[in-house]
């Protein structure tokens, strides 16, 4: 059954990313929240594996969180789909299985 993956580390100060990327299976998706948005940066030391999941899996950041960081929707890697606290609700929902990753 696929999966939701939250992941609320930045890939500066945790694993959290490589290893939720690792584990993730087909159908899975994963989003960014928190300072977990940081890997969504087109600069991002983590800009490689977000863009080699693009084919694999949808990777989702949550806008509000990118918002209070000060990172504007045009620094986000092509690819990674923006959402707000409703479709965030609706990924929760659609997936019942949800894996924090911290």
């Amino acid at each position: 059954m696929p999966a939701l993956h939250v992941v609320c580390r930045s890939p500066q100060e945790s694993q959290a990313l490589t290893q939720c990327l690792t584990r993730a299976g087909e159908g899975d998706v994963v989003l960014l929240s928190e300072n977990g948005v940081y890997a969504a940066l087109v600069d991002s030391v983590a800009s490689a594996p977000i863009r080699a999941e693009s084919p694999q899996r949808v990777v989702y950041v949550l806008m509000p969180d990118c918002e209070a960081r000060g990172i504007l929707a045009e620094e986000i890697l092509p690819g990674v789909a923006a959402v707000d606290y409703d479709g965030f609700v609706d990924l929760a929902v659609r997936f019942p299985i949800i894996h924090c990753w911290s």
